[in-house]
């Protein structure tokens, strides 16, 4: 057998420390958490709000009406950059509209926004709003960003 050598106090309190963590982690409810900032680029005027919704949920996007965990913020437009905490790791997508006549919703004209929207990872618009697939990000233990350019069609 090989002769060990005792331990100190510091490598105790590593150990212990470590072994805390591991066990931290194992308890229900006790998710990694991290953060998103938000930028929003492009916008028409500073008239009104942004009314952003995050969520999880592929079925809820874009609009997160019936999704209980989502995350939605309404913010004077003149604020271009909002952030969000205590986000658990996952895949995750925000949709943003410019409610530059603040009556909490996307004006239309014939189905056509006359308001300003715009999608996490900016993707290509054809008819409709994307799928979450296309504005879905990833989110793990590094703080995460999304810049959004704002888009006007009337």
């Amino acid at each position: 057998m090989r002769d060990q050598q005792p331990i100190g106090p510091a490598q105790r309190f590593t150990r212990r420390l470590g072994a805390a963590l591991i066990l931290v982690g194992l308890l229900p409810g006790a998710a990694l958490t991290t953060t998103l900032d938000v930028t929003i680029d492009n916008l028409r005027s500073d008239r009104g709000e942004l009314r952003l919704c995050l969520t999880a949920d592929p079925k809820n996007f874009p609009g997160c009406i019936d999704d209980a965990r989502a995350v939605t913020r309404s913010v004077p437009a003149t604020m271009h950059k909002v952030h969000f905490d205590d986000l658990p790791y996952g895949s995750y997508a925000v949709a943003v509209i410019h409610d530059a006549n603040g009556n909490n919703k996307l004006d239309t004209l014939l189905g056509i926004p006359r308001e300003g929207f715009g999608f996490s990872r900016n993707p290509i618009i054809r008819f409709g709003p994307p799928r979450f697939s296309s504005a879905r990000f990833d989110i793990g233990a590094a703080p995460d960003q999304q810049e959004i350019k704002m888009r006007y069609l009337l």
